[in-house]
């Protein structure tokens, strides 16, 4: 590929670590790079000066393998941008300017890389479940979230939550209260040790989210023959829906899909939630997601490129900034 600036770079940066892409203006994009340590937040929320750490050698790598001579545009996707993202919108923006001669930058959050590529620039929801949980949705005029609110607020139904209220069940084994399963008693205790030992080897963790998480395939694993490891999923899928439908377009045929790491628990997760998005939103359309959020960064990126971007713009979830680069 011969050297120009028409290239784009897109980025997906969460909680597992940053993933990044380059390609150009026609749509074709390849060289994948990921660094799985995660950008640090502090003060100032997600650090600026490590993003650059960790991106910088990225895209020099892919740019080399490409052939491409320049960036015009970059889309940066980032976990917590909304409410994180205050310094990373004030440095960004320059540093990739100086260090790649970009010179428009769109920061996004997430959830609006997830919608896009699963859904593209066609208006309906997404829940995107992992460790959290989040629904967002556009009639593309605005964005609608609903939840996202970390796992001692909110991210219902997510990963963590549904670990969390298996864990639970398992103490109420333990104790002999209702509403306890012995399934998940031993389940847990094969995972963690000794019940009593729970919250000792719990509440001190930095990593409590992905911790809880890591059990939630447990409760999917028991759902078959232990209704309350049946119940928790259902009770999630209740909380997906409500999600989604907060979020929907009420009118026209909107199209709702999935995406997210939690939706590979398959079928005692997913036939749930399917019977919940029936009943809640008979208007939408359910479809399969097109791709995942780096892909979402890549779509956005040749839109932006080219002048087609069709996406609301808001301040705290879709912000373009022009750039001296």
């Amino acid at each position: 590929m011969t050297g120009t600036a028409d290239g784009f770079l897109a980025v997906d940066s969460g909680g597992s670590g940053l993933r990044a892409v380059v390609g150009t203006a026609a749509g074709t994009w390849r060289a994948e790079r990921e660094s799985r340590e995660p950008v640090r937040t502090g003060d100032r929320g997600i650090d600026p000066v490590h993003f650059m750490e960790q991106l910088v050698p990225l895209v020099r790598a892919s740019l080399s393998e490409t052939g491409i001579g320049g960036l015009g545009t970059a889309v940066i996707g980032a976990a917590g941008l909304a409410t994180l993202g205050e310094a990373l919108r004030a440095e960004l923006p320059g540093a990739l300017a100086r260090e790649f001669g970009v010179r428009q930058v769109a920061l996004v959050a997430d959830a609006v890389t997830a919608y896009t590529g699963a859904l593209g620039t066609r208006p309906g929801a997404v829940v995107a479940a992992g460790t959290g949980l989040i629904a967002i949705g556009t009639d593309l005029t605005r964005w609608r979230r609903a939840d996202g609110w970390g796992h001692l607020l909110g991210d219902c139904g997510g990963g963590a939550w549904i670990g969390r209220a298996g864990l639970e069940a398992a103490l109420r084994a333990h104790d002999g209260r209702d509403g306890g399963s012995a399934r998940l008693l031993t389940c847990a205790e094969e995972a963690f040790g000794p019940a009593r030992e729970l919250p000792g080897r719990l509440y001190p963790r930095a990593d409590r989210p992905a911790v809880l998480a890591s059990f939630a395939p447990q409760v999917a694993a028991c759902a078959a023959d232990d209704p309350v490891a049946a119940d928790i999923l259902r009770a999630a899928a209740r909380h997906m829906a409500d999600s989604a439908a907060a979020v929907c377009p009420a009118d026209g045929e909107p199209r709702v899909a999935l995406t997210g790491g939690l939706f590979r628990m398959g079928d005692p997760l997913v036939l749930p939630l399917e019977k919940e998005l029936a009943r809640r939103l008979p208007h939408a359309r359910r479809v399969a997601a097109e791709g995942d959020p780096l892909r979402g960064a890549a779509r956005i990126a040749v839109a932006l490129a080219t002048g087609s971007l069709a996406l609301p713009r808001d301040e705290a979830l879709l912000c373009v900034v022009d750039t001296k680069g």
